[in-house]
């Protein structure tokens, strides 16, 4: 055999694609976790009487001391 009849390409051989299997796999991963966050926790409504100023959620003072007179009832 002659040395051209002895190469193979490179798509042929296992250890390519044994080495890109792990970032593929992760790209993979990465691709599947943001389509899952954007569909399900995008846009939460916020409840209670909270406001968001940046990524920071908080209840105004006033809602605050109206729900301590307020024990008993439940919010929705």
């Amino acid at each position: 055999m002659t040395e051209s009849e002895c190469a193979r390409p490179w798509w042929r051989e296992p250890w390519p694609w044994l080495l890109l299997a792990g970032p593929l796999l992760t790209a993979a991963g990465c691709v599947v976790t943001i389509v899952l966050a954007a569909w399900n926790f995008s846009d939460q409504p916020i409840v209670d009487g909270a406001v968001r100023s940046g990524l920071m959620v908080s209840r105004p003072a006033a809602a605050e001391a109206a729900a301590a007179r307020e024990p008993g009832t439940v919010r929705q």
